[in-house]
């Protein structure tokens, strides 16, 4: 009886250390968070390259495995190393060769567009100034409000674009580029990104193995299944979705170029490019890319300003209607409100990275909670109540009836449709 209370003693004299020895790491992390901080962020920034080299072969691994496919068909499986040699190379070439093709026929243009435009800025201000005073001249309160915003916005812009601070300007210009070292440490992690990526491409197949090994290792089969088959959602949400983006926006991008010069307005080499690049911002990329372009086009000639809006509306529309669903087709499921909350919440935290990664990811994050709030309704046998709210807003959207179903139903279905 006496050994049993001494134990209890000893059990809550071990309890009180315990919360002791928390209580010391928790002010130790306090204390110390900035340092901690600090550290990781050194780490990071050390472990950059291997974060551009997993973004590359992520990117490049659907190309290399339609390589691998195509050369293993050719040179036949006793050859599989030599394929998937060359598959990765094949893929290597494949994205250098469209680097350097946007570099080659965009950045030439892009310069001699942002040179003309900084030399001819204050002639065109008062140019549009002078016409909006012709055009208001029958209407004083609305030639007053013009005025004011003239004085407001245009005079300044005019005035950074002057010569006295435009020699400033390339002054400071000059002295950020001698200070060249961040410039040259982001070039060469991107170097030994690409290097890194080969490595992960050669091994992909192998980390995959591992990862599941770890993953079964870990947890309970059923639960290591149920995570890997929402990794493998993740992945079609991301890899489908991300790259779909980049092929509607290098399109978008390319008829642009087209039909601005045909319509002949200045500058056709930025305005697609603008218009190219914040295409892959969902939602509001054509409106962030269209309003500076918009803009240019109004100091050129009023005129042009609304060819352009006009034209990429219907631009727009056609991808937003035609264009975007052959290429991506429904590939979050989300509705537009989902889509608008996902861009607004991703990029308000990460910024433009944000805009763009948020709204995939935010689909995995739904399909999840879709996920338990199902399994709670069969838990609780409320299978009625999911009957009703089909029936009364439609059919499930696309992957919902699958989830209904086992874990692994998705995977099989998709695994089926392969064969």
């Amino acid at each position: 009886m006496k050994d049993q209370e001494n134990w209890k003693y000893i059990k809550l004299a071990c309890a009180g250390i315990a919360v002791v020895l928390v209580g010391m790491g928790c002010y130790f992390l306090i204390e110390k968070v900035g340092a901690i901080q600090t550290g990781i962020n050194e780490v990071a920034r050390i472990l950059m390259p291997f974060v551009y080299g997993a973004v590359i072969a992520y990117l490049l691994a659907p190309a290399c495995n339609w390589f691998e496919k195509k050369l293993l068909e050719f040179l036949g499986e006793n050859r599989k190393k030599m394929a998937e040699a060359l598959a990765i190379v094949l893929s290597l070439i494949l994205a250098i060769l469209v680097l350097w093709a946007l570099v080659m026929l965009v950045i030439p243009q892009l310069v001699t567009s942002v040179l003309n435009l900084v030399e001819t800025m204050p002639q065109k201000i008062q140019d549009t100034n002078a016409w909006f005073n012709t055009l208001l001249e029958n209407q004083p309160e609305l030639q007053k409000y013009w005025e004011a915003v003239y004085t407001q916005v245009f005079s300044k812009v005019q005035e950074t674009f002057s010569e006295e601070n435009i020699d400033k300007l390339m002054a400071t210009a000059q002295t950020l580029l001698n200070n060249v070292v961040s410039v040259v440490n982001a070039l060469l992690d991107f170097i030994i990104g690409i290097i890194v990526s080969v490595y992960f491409l050669a091994e992909r197949k192998k980390f995959l193995a591992q990862a599941k090994l770890a993953l079964y290792a870990t947890f309970k089969k059923k639960w290591a299944d149920l995570i890997s088959d929402e990794v493998a959602y993740a992945d079609m949400m991301f890899g489908g979705f991300i790259t779909g983006k980049i092929l509607d926006s290098a399109i978008i991008g390319m008829i642009c170029f087209v039909c601005v010069s045909i319509m002949g307005l200045p500058s056709a080499a930025l305005i697609s490019a603008i218009v190219g690049v914040t295409n892959v911002i969902p939602f509001f990329g054509p409106f962030i890319g269209a309003i500076p372009c918009a803009f240019l086009l109004l100091l050129e000639n009023p005129l042009y300003c609304l060819y352009f809006v006009i034209f990429i509306i219907v631009l727009q529309q056609a991808d937003g209607n035609i264009i975007g669903p052959k290429i991506l087709g429904d590939t979050t499921g989300l509705s537009s409100f989902w889509v608008l909350f996902a861009i607004i919440l991703f990029g308000g935290k990460w910024g433009l990275v944000g805009m763009v990664i948020g709204v995939p990811l935010f689909a995995v994050i739904y399909d999840i909670l879709r996920r338990i709030i199902l399994r709670g309704l069969r838990k609780n046998q409320q299978e009625d109540m999911l009957i009703a709210y089909n029936h009364t807003f439609g059919a499930p959207a696309p992957g919902e009836e699958s989830v209904t179903k086992s874990p692994r139903s998705r995977k099989e279905k998709k695994q089926s449709k392969g064969k």
